[in-house]
């Protein structure tokens, strides 16, 4: 199969980034974004643990500079991806949520856990548990079996079946949200 291309293209023009800025700014008059604004913003109650947790893990993957906080670039950077990413940027992104650790390798144990707050998350109704998913992701994805999947690994098997891209592709439904809620705020 070959690559899935979801979203549009275009790049972001500098009018969209002032306005992007100036809704920033009147929602973070610091210049930083902190978690518990992050969440405020993107109207999770963190009503459950495992919202909690996943909320967590997508505002430290788009800290790059593990300074705990979102500075504009940052957000600039989160919403391109989540608005405009191409297939393989969403991937690498999802494989970080992934990656707890941070080794660059995904075991059976941080697969399983995104799975695990994922099938709670959306309710998922399948006849899989999260651990018979978690092994056939590894049956599909480790190549070279051996307990691990690289991030290679991880890109290249989630472009060849669409099983596999539909779990591994963090849907954070961010670009309906931020379409709809975000021209609120300003």
């Amino acid at each position: 199969m070959g690559q899935v291309q979801t979203g549009c293209d275009e790049e972001v023009d500098l009018a969209q980034i002032q306005t992007l800025y100036s809704a920033f700014m009147k929602q973070c008059p610091s210049g930083a974004l902190h978690l518990h604004e992050f969440r405020k913003i993107f109207g999770v109650q963190s009503s459950s643990e495992e919202e909690a947790v996943f909320t967590e893990l997508i505002f430290k993957s788009f800290d790059r500079n593990k300074d705990s906080v979102l500075d504009f670039m940052e957000f600039v950077a989160a919403v391109h991806l989540v608005l405009r990413g191409k297939l393989e940027d969403k991937l690498r992104w999802s494989f970080k949520v992934y990656d707890r650790d941070e080794n660059g390798k995904l075991d059976r144990n941080e697969i399983k856990h995104i799975i695990t707050i994922i099938f709670k998350l959306k309710k998922i109704s399948t006849d899989m548990t999260p651990g018979q998913v978690c092994d056939r992701i590894f049956e599909l994805l480790d190549q070279n079996k051996d307990g691990q999947i690289s991030l290679a690994e991880f890109i290249e098997g989630a472009q060849k079946d669409t099983w596999i891209i539909d779990l591994l592709k963090l849907d954070v439904d961010a670009s309906r949200w931020f379409k709809e809620h975000w021209n609120k705020k300003t």
